[in-house]
């Protein structure tokens, strides 16, 4: 395990090495020289991640692809402008997979099409930076992780919280034993609602929308917009809140407590209480994880307007949050002391029983030091921080609160090792159907 100095000393030595470098033109370099990219998914995150990408030196941008030709314009003009060449526009990522040029990609798409555009990445030895949350089910996580290590790729998971030298202290801190035994963790992700939704009508296929693609690996249904621009709200395409947020609040838990496997079991109640509408997801769940020695539990939803995401303050400044109505905190209780744990920049408090802290490290957004790393393991081969391995553990307790759910809000044990449950019923969800022509393969 790295120290908080090694990851700091770590991320800088590979910028500097970075900014010394010449750039070159991209075509006959090796990734020792300029890393190539491709950004599969031009959203807001992924024109977020490409810019971010952008600003490391020696990296350039050769395609952006995405499925609906409105997307990605800001992304292609902002990478124009610093790497002099405009990016070509794809629709099928698998152009880029086949380009000998492209030594990495970037996949920022809805979290269905996460699992089969990783493992086709890996087959064409590209290496992969994936969003979170990796999967759709904990079999895709199983064949990404397979995927991976036979081709010998680097895989870096969007768990960004992993690059951040505040989850190290933390984790030192927690190693150290002064919070005492930790028995008890309470991670939330309380977010405020956005009003009832009412799924549009379907309608013909706009030009300049593939929403054959779009649907990809996902079950084939006539085209509507409320899918497309809001696919977080339909199980076809994703996990809910559960994925969209409480991943990250999830994963830097895990971290800081050393990574543990598994749970032996968990419970979920959940529902749709704010609004009777058409969303698929609930906008509530209390999930309770147990490992044995220790309980954990998550408490996610879209209704809670009196808390809010960390602030640009907190995030990027010095500004402390003020935890209790913070809706992605998470609190640590210890026989002695308890510790407020913040993901994105918030860093963590202990308190002990007068409310005094007695120990801390403010935090900053962690993208600083996240994709660099992933670009300095490009060249160097090391493994990322955020490891494919730890980005299905984490991604599992997603995908566990939601068969839970989605059984019936039901307390199921699950065998931590062979990654299924003792339930008939629940194990039906450990691998969805997709569709033939888009099937993660049984042999990856």
């Amino acid at each position: 395990m790295k120290t908080r100095r090694e990851f700091v000393a770590g991320a800088a030595a590979g910028i500097l090495a970075g900014s010394l470098a010449s750039r070159r033109v991209m075509r006959g370099q090796s990734a020792n020289d300029t890393v190539v990219l491709a950004l599969i998914g031009a959203g807001g995150r992924g024109t977020q991640l490409a810019g971010n990408f952008a600003q490391i030196p020696n990296v350039q941008f050769k395609y952006i692809c995405d499925v609906n030709d409105q997307r990605g314009g800001d992304a292609i003009k902002e990478l124009t402008e610093r790497q002099g060449y405009a990016p070509q526009r794809i629709v099928d990522m698998r152009r880029a997979f086949d380009d000998k040029d492209v030594h990495a990609v970037v996949i920022a798409t809805p979290e269905h099409w996460h699992a089969l555009a990783m493992i086709w990445a890996c087959q064409a030895a590209k290496d992969v930076y994936v969003e979170k949350p990796i999967s759709l089910c904990i079999w895709e996580g199983q064949k990404m992780v397979e995927a991976a290590r036979k081709y010998k790729r680097v895989v870096q998971c969007g768990l960004e919280n992993r690059s951040a030298p505040y989850a190290v202290t933390a984790r030192d801190y927690f190693q150290s034993g002064k919070l005492g035994r930790v028995e008890l963790i309470k991670a939330y992700n309380l977010l405020p609602n956005d009003g009832p939704y009412q799924q549009p009508a379907d309608a013909p296929t706009p030009a300049g929308v593939d929403w054959d693609r779009f649907v990809g690996p996902a079950r084939k249904v006539p085209f509507n917009p409320g899918r497309l621009r809001h696919w977080a709200n339909y199980w076809d395409y994703g996990g809910g809140s559960l994925s969209g947020d409480a991943i990250h609040q999830l994963d830097l838990t895990r971290m800081v407590l050393g990574d543990p496997e598994n749970p032996k079991s968990v419970y979920c109640k959940g529902g749709r209480f704010a609004y009777d509408d058409q969303r698929e997801v609930p906008d509530v769940q209390a999930i309770t994880y147990d490992y044995g020695n220790f309980i954990m539990t998550c408490e996610s939803g879209s209704f809670a307007n009196y808390t809010a995401k960390f602030s640009k303050e907190v995030r990027y400044g010095k500004t402390w949050p003020f935890w209790p109505q913070s809706s992605c905190r998470v609190e640590i209780y210890g026989t002695n002391q308890m510790m407020y744990l913040g993901r994105h920049g918030a860093g963590w408090q202990v308190l002990e029983s007068d409310g005094k802290v007695v120990a801390q490290d403010k935090g900053y957004f962690p993208d600083k030091w996240h994709q660099p790393n992933f670009i300095d393991c490009v060249r160097s081969r090391k493994e990322p921080n955020s490891t494919i391995e730890q980005g299905h553990i984490s991604t599992g307790l997603i995908h566990l609160g939601n068969i839970a759910y989605r059984t019936g809000n039901r307390w199921l044990q699950f065998d931590s090792k062979k990654e299924c449950f003792e339930d008939e019923r629940a194990n039906e969800y450990l691998r969805l159907p997709s569709r033939r022509e888009f099937q993660v393969p049984d042999k990856v």
